[in-house]
């Protein structure tokens, strides 16, 4: 496992995956058992085929992805093949955090609680929440 850092210098992806390992350990314990089967992955960008589907005008467009049925839709009788995913697009984070200044920890935690709204079926203020309180437990 990677030692935790202060980064200076653009995190390769396997600090990434740690940073938001980290991240997902935040999140408030009432949903982090909902998202134990939700696998997170790290990329430097999104694939092109997501790129066409969400209509982006650059790949720096997005930080991060929800795939799957969230639990909202979820059905007992139909079987899911895929597994839930959350994609973080280290590439465009990092250009972000290079923008803002903003903590490298803080923007993966952002992210990927955001992209877990997605797997509840949450609002943007649900998801606001959801921050708030895992900053909460982290201070």
């Amino acid at each position: 496992m990677t030692s935790l850092r202060r980064f200076t210098t653009a995190p390769t992806l396997e600090e990434m995956e740690t940073i938001a390992a980290r991240a997902a350990d935040a999140i408030p314990e009432a949903l982090r058992s909902h998202v134990r089967n939700v696998l997170i992955r790290v990329e430097d960008f999104p694939d092109e085929e997501t790129e066409r589907e969400m209509g982006l005008e650059s790949p720096f467009d997005l930080l991060g992805l929800y795939r799957g049925v969230g639990m909202p839709w979820q059905s007992m009788t139909q079987p899911r093949i895929e597994p839930d995913l959350i994609f973080l697009y280290r590439r465009p984070i990092l250009d972000y955090w290079c923008e803002t200044g903003e903590d490298l920890d803080h923007l993966v935690r952002h992210v990927l609680i955001h992209e877990v709204g997605h797997h509840f079926g949450f609002s943007d203020a649900d998801m606001e929440a959801l921050e708030a309180a895992a900053d909460a437990e982290t201070d």
